[in-house]
């Protein structure tokens, strides 16, 4: 993908320069964070460049698309630590002690009016997640493996499911190539016929919990049975999991078939985040993948770290979920 807009190195390290007075902690204090940043905003300190395109980037998304967009040369921290990868979170917690990419993160969700999501159960509840390879589970078909995804929109079978998805690249390494790869919603209704789209809209599919979310919490199995399309044209569904309830018609089965076929051919938008790269996207409006083109060494490509943030479509959105905040953190849910 060509990117929305490239930081000039003068625009990035005067971006970095104003995050760097942010004071709140975003893990310890997520909403005094919160309030600093949206402080910048509101006392008009934030360069024109940043508020220009994130405008932009608005506008696409209130008038259907595109739904995905890339900047580029991004501020982040001066010092990226090398992470452990047993357990990269308690880590980053004592080796990572500035946060210009969090508050980057955060202020670009402010500008598009795109308020945070996080989950109490992982991760701590932050707000800031980081995609990296966990040895653990390594192999496994999640983002925390060294491996390539299926199409899926993140947090398939939760209740509560982002809006939107922002990654931002924190180690990216130039001598491997992994693409993240994004299919719009729209598109793929285009290649269904009118009966098949009757079919995927109906409640006759199930997706089981992945595998992070069951380790954190044994009760969660499968989701309950939902349609894979609804609304106008969003979409739930995780490839080769996401599969037909025993108690479907026959017809929902080669509806799913029908979808998977319009998959392998449908126009993708495939982007290879690079460090200082920030690619967001809908991720209930299409659906992503991750997808290794060359790796040359594997070690290296395994510390390949973005780091992601959730986001509700809009305030309204968030506050329908307000009575399932946590710790009295908005944005902040169970599952």
């Amino acid at each position: 993908m060509q990117p929305s807009y490239a930081f000039t190195d003068s625009e990035r390290d005067d971006l970095r320069a104003l995050l760097q007075t942010v004071d709140a902690h975003p893990y310890r204090n997520p909403v005094g964070f919160c309030r600093e940043i949206a402080g910048l905003i509101e006392r008009a300190e934030v360069p024109p460049a940043l508020i220009e395109v994130t405008n932009r980037i608005r506008k696409d998304r209130e008038n259907a698309g595109p739904y995905a967009h890339v900047l580029r040369n991004c501020p982040l921290d001066e010092h990226i630590p090398l992470l452990n990868q047993d357990d990269p979170l308690a880590d980053k917690y004592a080796k990572k002690t500035t946060f210009v990419s969090e508050a980057f993160l955060q202020l670009f969700g402010h500008l598009v009016r795109t308020p945070l999501l996080a989950y109490g159960n992982r991760f701590n509840g932050d707000f800031f997640i980081d995609v990296i390879a966990i040895n653990a589970y390594r192999g496994k078909q999640t983002g925390y493996s060294d491996g390539e995804l299926t199409f899926h929109n993140d947090r398939t079978a939760h209740p509560v499911r982002a809006d939107f998805i922002t990654l931002l690249g924190m180690r990216c390494a130039d001598g491997d190539s992994t693409y993240t790869s994004f299919v719009s919603g729209p598109s793929l209704l285009a290649m269904l016929s009118e009966q098949e789209q009757l079919t995927l809209r109906r409640p006759y599919f199930f997706t089981p919990f992945d595998v992070l979310s069951r380790d954190k919490n044994k009760s969660l199995t499968v989701s309950e049975n939902h349609p894979i399309f609804y609304n106008e044209h969003s979409v739930r569904y995780v490839d080769t999991h996401t599969t037909v309830a025993p108690d479907a018609p026959p017809e929902a089965k080669d509806a799913l078939l029908a979808l998977k076929n319009a998959l392998a051919r449908v126009e993708k938008a495939r982007h290879r985040i690079r460090t200082g790269d920030l690619f967001t996207f809908a991720n209930q409006e299409g659906l992503h993948n991750r997808e290794h083109i060359e790796i040359n060494d594997p070690e290296r490509a395994r510390t390949r770290w973005l780091m992601k943030t959730y986001g509700f479509r809009d305030q309204a959105t968030a506050d329908r979920f307000a009575d399932r905040w946590l710790d009295g953190v908005p944005g902040r849910v169970g599952d």
